[in-house]
């Protein structure tokens, strides 16, 4: 089995990166570019300032109010497209994860183009990285392979999304972490499975499990796992020489390894 201790002291880390980004809500340069008349951008000012606060005092449900409010008022430009996403961003705080995203998947069919296209992105992963957690998961994280991978792969999803279009925005570095966090995790899912099968002694399935993990999660621990898990298929299957040469890969990559290995 894979040891954890290593991913959960990342996971530790990225606990600070999400005070410190995902609190960090894009703003555009002037929020009273679409609101008409002085006295309406005004207006729309104050609805905006109270959301945020009622967002900064956990009353999410009096946030959310506001922000429907103020886009209903405001329905094209700037403010609309703001008052949207911080929406999304009042439900992922309120915990109604699925909410939440289709919020989001909103705001990219309505504003495609939108300057703050990187921060939906990363809004999107991070409420997929925390979807169906208790509070004590958050502080005390299990294994991140103990979770659904279908969450998973959509966080993982999202997150390359948003390295990959915005690799400048600001929510990049945070993204680019979790998504290392994510293939340990996903490569553990799968030498898991694999161990599993190697149990009952399905080596096919097995072997095809190691071989899933080492071409899809290169840079993974779990790497190390799945080739030993290969060699032991092989050599179940009658396939010597695949194992030899499977053996041979984990002794050029991995000598320490391969040395403790029998």
């Amino acid at each position: 089995m894979i040891n954890n201790k290593n991913l959960k002291s990342g996971f530790l880390i990225l606990i600070t990166f999400v005070i410190a980004s995902a609190c960090s809500m894009p703003r555009f340069s002037q929020d009273a570019d679409d609101a008409g008349t002085s006295s309406d951008a005004k207006s729309a000012s104050q609805l905006l300032a109270k959301a945020r606060a009622a967002v900064q005092s956990g009353s999410y449900e009096d946030a959310i109010k506001y922000y429907e409010t103020l886009e209903a008022r405001y329905p094209l430009g700037r403010f609309a497209q703001q008052s949207l996403l911080e929406t999304a961003f009042a439900y992922y705080k309120a915990e109604e994860e699925d909410t939440a995203l289709d919020t989001i998947d909103r705001f990219k069919r309505m504003y495609p183009r939108s300057p703050i296209m990187d921060y939906a992105l990363y809004l999107r992963g991070l409420t997929n990285f925390n979807r169906g957690k208790s509070i004590v998961d958050k502080v005390f994280p299990r294994s991140f392979a103990d979770l659904d991978n279908v969450r998973q792969k959509e966080a993982f999803h999202d997150f390359s999304q948003l390295v990959n279009r915005y690799p400048s925005s600001k929510y990049t570095p945070d993204a680019q972490q979790r998504l290392q966090h994510l293939r340990n995790s996903l490569a553990t899912s799968e030498v898991n499975v694999a161990e599993y099968y190697m149990r009952r002694k399905a080596y096919v399935a097995a072997f095809n499990r190691a071989e899933y993990t080492i071409k899809h999660y290169q840079g993974s621990p779990a790497i190390i796992d799945a080739l030993k898990i290969k060699i032991k298929a092989s050599q179940a299957l009658g396939k010597p020489q695949l194992a030899a040469a499977t053996r041979r890969v984990l002794q050029l990559n991995f000598p320490a390894e391969a040395a403790k290995f029998k």
